[in-house]
């Protein structure tokens, strides 16, 4: 059964990704900080209530014009933004923990076995060959690095300490490995088409969601090892803010949301380090001044978001058949 109707793009869970990321920020803003509690309720019932509908909506794409769904799936970019969905159920179940625990852990034991089976296709079809130089971008990090940093992440939080050690060291390596492709890519083919430029801030992502997942196996003062993947995550934000003005030649598009969880994770790193080792001049002003930009880039994602849905410019238009 088909439609003649616009449905969600798999990259629509960016939103949920990113929107629950920033509840989890606030969530370590209030231990710290001892903000209202309320705050953070609030950002992670968001979270949780866009990550819901986006699931149920894409759902309902594969039920109405799973045609697409399917083309999406052997995109060479759109297929890496299925990725999305289990780091979204996974940053859901680490949110839903402290309510629900029962039903988490379901979420948790679902997010993991769909991140490890997606990641496996995905990065086994990148094996393959065949691939085309230009189609390479920064979305090529979501099926084997973010999956797996969160994977670890959602791990350690039920007491999986090992697993989630395993799952880190796929993540660690997999992204070295990427990392030199992605930026060959950038530096000596052509640029990147308007559409794709956004896709950028995915770059600062790695470094801090890593760290995350480091510092959430293991404990005491941030080692060498958690500063440098900080260091890394802040340089690759000033590098994405450097080159805004050239990302954002086409306006503004969903896509955008491809910044928002590498700005949540890298305030949430700091805010973490910061609660380990709070002496420390350089956290005791990091930490705030990230995590206020972290909202404020938050806030204009989500006032843009809401304007194109006014328009009724938020779903691209319906793809013709192939």
């Amino acid at each position: 059964m088909t439609v003649d109707k616009p449905q969600l793009p798999v990259s629509f869970f960016g939103m949920a990704v990113g929107t629950l990321a920033w509840g989890h920020a606030w969530r370590t803003a209030v231990q710290l900080w001892a903000l209202p509690a309320w705050t953070a309720n609030l950002a992670v019932g968001l979270g949780l209530a866009l990550w819901l509908g986006i699931l149920l909506a894409y759902a309902n794409k594969w039920r109405l014009q799973a045609r697409i769904a399917r083309l999406e799936l052997d995109h060479p970019v759109q297929s890496a933004m299925a990725a999305l969905g289990p780091v979204s159920t996974l940053l859901a179940a680490i949110s839903l923990k402290p309510w629900l625990p029962e039903a988490a852990w379901g979420l948790y034991a679902l997010g993991v076995s769909a991140q490890l089976a997606l990641g496996l296709w995905l990065v086994g079809r990148f094996w393959q060959g065949g691939r085309a130089p230009e189609s390479v971008n920064a979305s090529a990090y979501l099926p084997g690095v973010a999956q797996n940093f969160v994977a670890a992440t959602a791990s350690a939080s039920f007491g999986y300490t090992a697993l989630g050690a395993m799952f880190f060291g796929a993540g660690v390596l997999t992204w070295l490995t990427l990392e030199s492709l992605v930026l060959q890519r950038a530096a000596t083919l052509a640029p990147l088409p308007e559409a794709q430029r956004p896709l950028q801030g995915i770059q600062v992502a790695p470094a801090v969601v890593g760290g995350l997942s480091y510092l959430s196996l293991t404990a005491g003062s941030p080692d060498l090892v958690a500063q440098m993947m900080l260091g890394y995550g802040l340089y690759q934000a000033l590098l994405a803010a450097r080159q805004f003005a050239w990302s954002r030649q086409g306006g503004f598009t969903p896509s955008y949301w491809a910044y928002s969880f590498g700005v949540m994770a890298l305030a949430t790193m700091a805010m973490r380090i910061l609660q380990r080792d709070p002496t420390e001049p350089l956290w005791l002003a990091l930490a705030p001044v990230l995590f206020v930009l972290a909202n404020g880039v938050m806030a204009l994602l989500l006032w843009h978001t809401a304007a194109l849905a006014r328009q009724g410019r938020l779903l691209p238009p319906l793809a013709p058949a192939p």
